[in-house]
């Protein structure tokens, strides 16, 4: 009896302030029958689960968080709103509190600060004092419960040596602590913001409207009405609204956006065009044949919320400390206090219990892994480099050992007409001609070689008649009043029974090859060749491209062992193949990459996908990552170690609460800074 696979959610969330937030989340859905993963993303705002849809639907989910006291709402929240929001509060404590803190420099009228001090605390300060209220009900914590008790603590014990008549208040901190706190938030979401822009870019690669052709007439409508199968015009300088074969028509078409190859990509009848791309001069025809979530660009784009929403190994020590910081917190913020009331004032120990509270910040440790991932994934798709998660881009920086297919990866894939020798009597390009003409119609890897060859260099191809397919031995087809004979295995065209002259045809290597492989070698990789041909051809192909490893006559289906061998010699292995005939040793492989188009079989085998066809891609990726994991390190050291320093630092007496907010901010701020100088 089969199992059936699991079903996938992403839900936006709405309301969350730190890595603990997302703890807490990610526990509640945890727990929830049916749910076999469920994980939550601080720096995407996003809840992925994974469930049996048997047994529990979305809106348990929805009911689950909203329970929490945090928000699922219909459509994602756009990327500004929440850095319009925080800047309205900010504004009102910024107006509020810079009267507060000149008052209280001269401890004068008390009850003018506690006036003034009431918009910062009841309007700017309120979500966190909402939102610890929420998380308090729950017998939970988080940032905003640190931020709630340090300010409230402020403001309480200044209302009440106000009212008693004192004048050793503490408004200005309260007040300079919130409107700092909401400064860093304000940065962080526009940081955050631009964290994601990589996605935001792919989805506005998709075109609104379609122009399709219906009973005969050309038409404009809503891109998602197009069905497969509906016939569209492309005119110059649009975007194409979904993936389709050229029917008619010739052009050039822009497909870095989505490959990242720079030089527009020239399409003829046949050709495959893809969603998104911009048609940059003629005009064409096409067929509709993927439309929706089936064309590449909406792979892609799911690929990269999937990166972007995943979590990495390396982040799972930061994952266990934020879960258990916002309680050791407390505890330290209550030791702080205890210990000062004992050789100090009430007042001193409340302020070095407060600024305790304050410099902590777990919001550093919750963004330290996953705006690196964001930021890197997004690069990589800008690049053509669609990275499937945060695993697989660790695993890249990893690799010790590149495993390269020959055919599709280090050559070309196809063959082509490399020389043409003609006999006397015959020009090459008669000689082209009449093979071409003969070949017009055949389905021979060959014969398209030399139709192909006879279009790049323009030459008019004539009808054939009485064409003969000879099984295994070429063609024969009679061209005007000549007999055309192109034989196999070797390409020798003979006319009239005479002998014409010979076509030579060869899968050839990609001209970037040889620099790609001095890449990683530079990156101090090993490099081996993997190939079913014969061993002196693989040798002289090996040889040309500067790898000295070879494994030779080896079938599709033994390419899985050779990956093993590999691996059981303590290697870690980056096997890179089409994605076809590869499948199976791609997915065994510590990483796969996957060359070419990025469809099919291709995107499900490799855990990498390489859109551009180009073998440079492979030292791209393996660099990306290393550069990824490099900031991640950066990021993890600096909260682990701000938090370390900060918090003894604090209670010692040697910080005041209002320095804390602000290094408190200066730190979220400075980890998702250090993560955007990927881009």
């Amino acid at each position: 009896m089969s199992v059936a696979a699991p079903e996938r959610v992403d839900l936006p969330v709405s309301g969350m302030t730190c890595a603990a937030c997302a703890r807490s989340i990610e526990r509640r859905l945890g727990k929830t029958a049916g749910v076999e993963r469920a994980s939550v993303n601080f720096a995407t705002s996003t809840a992925t689960v994974e469930y049996d849809p048997k047994l529990v639907k979305v809106r348990d989910f929805v009911g689950a968080i909203e329970d929490l006291g945090y928000g699922v709402p219909a459509e994602r929240t756009p990327p500004d709103s929440e850095e319009s929001g925080y800047r309205a509060r900010l504004i009102v404590a910024l107006l509020f509190a810079a009267p507060v803190v000149a008052l209280g420099m001269w401890h004068r009228l008390p009850w003018v600060q506690l006036a003034l001090c009431l918009p910062v605390v009841g309007y700017s300060g309120a979500p966190f004092y909402r939102d610890a209220g929420t998380a308090l009900r729950h017998w939970s914590a988080n940032m905003n419960t640190l931020i709630a008790l340090g300010t409230g603590a402020a403001f309480l014990y200044s209302l009440c040596e106000t009212v008693s008549g004192g004048h050793e208040v503490y408004f200005e901190a309260a007040a300079v602590i919130i409107a700092l706190i909401l400064l860093g938030r304000m940065l962080e979401a526009r940081a955050r913001g631009k964290a994601s822009e990589a996605i935001r870019a792919l989805m506005d690669l998709q075109p609104p409207t379609a122009r399709a052709v219906r009973g005969g007439a050309e038409i404009e409508i809503p891109a998602e009405q197009v069905v497969v199968g509906d016939t569209l015009v492309a005119r110059p300088g649009e975007r194409i609204p979904v993936d389709g074969a050229v029917l008619d028509g010739e052009s050039a078409v822009d497909e870095s956006l989505l490959t990242g190859e720079s030089m527009p990509v020239e399409k003829r009848p046949g050709a495959t065009v893809f969603a998104g791309t911009i048609n940059r001069s003629g005009g064409f025809r096409y067929e509709a044949r993927k439309v929706g979530r089936g064309t590449v660009l909406q792979q892609m784009i799911e690929m990269v919320k999937q990166a972007q929403g995943s979590r990495a190994p390396v982040a799972r020590l930061a994952d266990v400390v934020s879960g258990y910081f916002t309680a050791g917190v407390l505890v330290a913020a209550l030791i702080t206090f205890a210990a000062w009331l004992f050789f100090a004032p009430f007042a001193v120990a409340m302020t070095n219990a407060v600024a305790a509270l304050i410099i902590a910040c777990p919001c550093a440790l919750g963004l330290a892994t996953p705006t690196a991932i964001m930021v890197g994934t997004g690069r990589g798709a800008g690049r053509g480099i669609l990275i499937k998660g945060g695993e697989a881009l660790e695993m890249a920086h990893r690799i010790d050992t590149v495993v390269l297919d020959k055919t599709g990866t280090i050559t070309r894939g196809k063959p082509r007409v490399i020389r043409v020798s003609a006999a006397a009597g015959y020009t090459e390009d008669e000689l082209l001609r009449l093979a071409a003409s003969a070949e017009r119609y055949s389905e021979h890897p060959l014969g398209k070689a030399i139709v192909e060859a006879a279009a790049e260099r323009g030459l008019a191809l004539e009808d054939a008649a009485q064409f003969t397919a000879l099984a295994g031995h070429g063609v024969r087809a009679r061209i005007g009043q000549r007999e055309v004979v192109v034989g196999r295995p070797g390409v020798k065209v003979t006319v009239d029974g005479a002998p014409a002259g010979e076509i030579e045809i060869a899968d050839t290597m990609k001209p970037e090859a040889p620099e790609a492989v001095r890449r990683l070698r530079e990156m101090g990789l090993e490099v081996w060749m993997i190939t079913g041909d014969r061993a002196a051809a693989a040798e002289s192909v090996a040889r040309e491209a500067g790898i000295d490893r070879v494994l030779a006559e080896v079938l599709p289906d033994q390419k899985l062992a050779e990956v093993k061998k590999l691996q059981a010699a303590g290697r870690r292995v980056a096997m890179v193949g089409d994605g076809v005939n590869d499948a199976p040793a791609l997915a065994q492989s510590d990483l796969g990459i996957a060359m070419g188009s990025g469809t099919g079989v291709a995107m499900e085998a490799g855990t990498i996908t390489l859109m551009r066809d180009n073998l440079n891609g492979v030292a791209d990726a393996l660099a990306l990552s290393r550069r990824t994991m490099r900031i991640i390190r950066q990021n993890l050291f600096w909260a682990f170690a701000y938090n370390a320093l900060g918090i003894p630092v604090a209670a010692l007496g040697l910080l005041s609460p209002m320095v804390a907010a602000a290094a408190m901010a200066l730190s979220s701020v400075t980890v998702v800074t250090n993560s955007l100088r990927l881009k």
